[in-house]
């Protein structure tokens, strides 16, 4: 079962001839999580919602989720078809007020593949409450309790009425998006409701959104904002629609990226370039929380906006928990947003929902709908790079991890010696930027969260410079014969 853990979630391959998450196990890790629960005070009748994504594993994988929790005594809200983002919003939300809520989803990985997310009043797990579950799981060591009850709840309307409302609230109108047209690639994963339950009460016109009907096979493309086939849909249907803005979500719904009516993409550094503008306009001089992986560009927008941009580690949940470290200290962190979609507002509890974001989005179109501009009219002068590689060498060492501490240490000592202008404060791997005359950009080298590999990224503000820049990482680490190191 420790396999399983994957970061803050457990993940793993739910078909096939061996699958090694499977509805028995589900049954086990329910147990767990309600075993959880009473440890940290939470007082029966527990109660937890449960909600999935359109994953074809996922009805078997709920009727053994459900089994466990109810074997413990819990009574259970059977939300079906859910965004992760409801799931918290579960437990807040006065008409449900759960202890505890789950998400059967393994986001934007393949249709084979499936996991569980959970939820407390306090947010999101982290990687040692998964630890836990998966230890209480293996000893199996559960009382037996009187059966709790299942019950079937809607969910997905009072979620989405919020949404409606934050819109309502920030523009002042019952219908902001009268006029304005919006299309969804919901990509058939849960973010189909998207349409009918938030624009069209808000006035919006959808006609030409696309792939709304959950498929769990995901016929399509793959529902996720960094997939290349999955934005090229999103701006061929913006398009084809002469749409204001595209919505493209990921099969869960926590994560979300905008096309604006030229068909441009809106995503990673352009969307917390975009996010963050709102927050300094509403936050002036507040301090923006990002991954590693950002751009230099987008620091240089930050600062420009007069705000702070602390850029710390890869890993969606680190970066929000270190915005609301900050937060503790007096520092003032609105937004912690990461390059793979995931952003977090402090104003929504810190979690991270792409339908949140999309939302604030339409706020900031409504009106600049009236004034005969654009969502890249938020953005103007962010300088973008020339170019830009995302590299992954793979470890062959078994010992990955003792093997990757050991490239980077040794890297970090070649970049001094060469005078290399290491970035500081840097909080993740080996980071270098580098003149004009010498590539003018910057390279980043780090190990991978759970992986055996060693992403690199490099980006360059002018032709040819990104090479130039590789070139020179290449030059020390083709030395390390247990690096499989990829063309580029």
């Amino acid at each position: 079962m420790k396999q399983l853990k994957n970061g803050t979630d457990i993940r793993g391959t739910a078909l096939g001839d061996a699958p090694n998450l499977t509805p028995e196990r589900a049954t086990l890790f329910g147990k767990a999580f309600v075993a959880l629960l009473e440890e940290r005070g939470a007082k029966a009748p527990i109660k937890i919602a449960v909600g999935r994504d359109p994953r074809i594993s996922g009805p078997a994988l709920k009727e053994g989720l459900i089994e466990g929790l109810c074997a413990m005594g819990a009574q259970v809200l059977d939300c079906d078809i859910a965004t992760t983002p409801s799931m918290f919003f579960a437990t807040y939300y006065a008409g449900s007020d759960c202890d505890g809520a789950i998400e059967i989803t393994a986001s934007h990985l393949p249709y084979d593949k499936n996991g569980l997310k959970f939820f407390t009043k306090a947010g999101g797990l982290d990687g040692k409450d998964i630890t836990a579950i998966i230890e209480l799981a293996e000893a199996n060591a559960f009382e037996v309790r009187a059966k709790g009850e299942v019950k079937d709840f809607d969910l997905m309307s009072p979620y989405s009425q919020s949404l409606v409302d934050l819109v309502r609230g920030k523009t002042g109108e019952e219908r902001p998006l009268d006029g304005v047209k919006v299309v969804v690639d919901a990509g058939n994963g849960a973010g189909g409701f998207f349409v009918e339950k938030v624009l069209a009460p808000l006035g919006a016109e959808t006609a030409g959104s696309v792939f709304l009907e959950p498929d769990g096979t995901f016929p399509n493309h793959i529902p996720n904002p960094e997939n290349k086939a999955a934005m090229a849909a999103c701006a061929e249907a913006t398009l084809a629609a002469g749409a204001d803005m595209g919505i493209c979500f990921d099969t869960d719904c926590d994560r979300s990226a905008v096309v604006d009516a030229g068909g441009k993409e809106i995503n990673r550094n352009r969307m917390i370039a975009m996010i963050g503008a709102l927050m300094l306009r509403e936050h002036p001089g507040c301090t923006i929380v990002t991954d590693s992986v950002t751009s230099r560009g987008l620091a240089e927008f930050i600062a420009a906006k007069g705000g702070v941009h602390h850029r710390f580690m890869r890993g969606y949940k680190k970066v929000i928990d270190e915005a609301k470290r900050l937060e503790s200290t007096g520092v003032c962190a609105p937004l912690a947003m990461e390059t793979s979609g995931h952003g977090a507002l402090k104003e929504n509890h810190y979690l991270d929902d792409g339908s949140y974001l999309a939302a604030r989005l339409l706020c900031e179109l409504a009106v600049l709908k009236k004034e005969g501009k654009g969502l890249l009219s938020l953005i103007d002068g962010l300088a973008e790079p020339a170019e830009s590689l995302e590299l992954r060498a793979s470890i062959k060492e078994p010992d990955f991890k003792a093997y990757g501490a050991k490239v980077l240490s040794e890297l970090e000592e070649y970049c001094k010696a060469q005078g290399w202008a290491m970035v500081t404060p840097n909080y993740e791997g080996v980071r270098v930027q580098f003149p004009a005359d010498q590539g003018d950009g910057w390279f980043l080298v780090r190990m991978s969260l759970h992986d055996p590999v060693i992403p690199m990224n490099v980006e360059s503000d002018r032709a040819g410079g990104a090479k130039e820049i590789a070139d020179k990482l290449y030059a020390f680490l083709t030395k390390f014969d247990q690096l499989d190191l990829p063309n580029y």
